[in-house]
């Protein structure tokens, strides 16, 4: 498969700086996604946990590669799963009438040790079941997301 790599475009009901906390910050990033072990807003090595009961079980790993405040983060995704194979997501974020127009593009499946389009299409689905608890999340309250 030539270009393995998974392309979305969601929008969302918040500034880009709101939806950035949701992308960065381990607390928000647990309300719709993965628990991490530290912020993303940085470049590090960090680590996802499957949910709060998992902390410390290996998951999913990589390292935050670039970023820039509320407009582009980077970071390599891996787990076992795809073979332990590193893929790269990124996200651009960019405000929009009424909120803030986010970018997936998911890449790096080619070479991965599993069947591509099969992890393709797990990969794409599981993205569109976090994208819906994400939309969900960024229009709570401000006091209901950090308490």
């Amino acid at each position: 498969m030539a270009e393995a790599r998974i392309e979305k475009t969601i929008f969302l009901k918040a500034d880009p700086s709101r939806v950035w906390a949701f992308l960065t910050d381990p607390e928000m990033l647990a309300r719709w996604f993965h628990p991490a072990d530290r912020s993303l807003a940085q470049k590090s090595p960090y680590q996802f946990w499957r949910n709060a009961e998992s902390v410390g079980e290996e998951f999913c790993w990589g390292e935050v590669v670039d970023v820039e405040a509320d407009v582009r983060l980077v970071y390599t995704f891996a787990h076992k799963w795809l073979g332990r194979h590193e893929t790269r997501v990124s996200w651009r974020l960019s405000p929009v009438d009424g909120g803030t127009r986010l970018q997936l593009v998911h890449e790096g499946f080619q070479d991965a040790p599993v069947d591509v389009f099969d992890c393709l299409c797990d990969h794409d689905a599981g993205w569109d079941e976090h994208f819906t608890k994400l939309r969900e999340r960024v229009l709570e309250p401000q006091a209901e997301v950090v308490a």
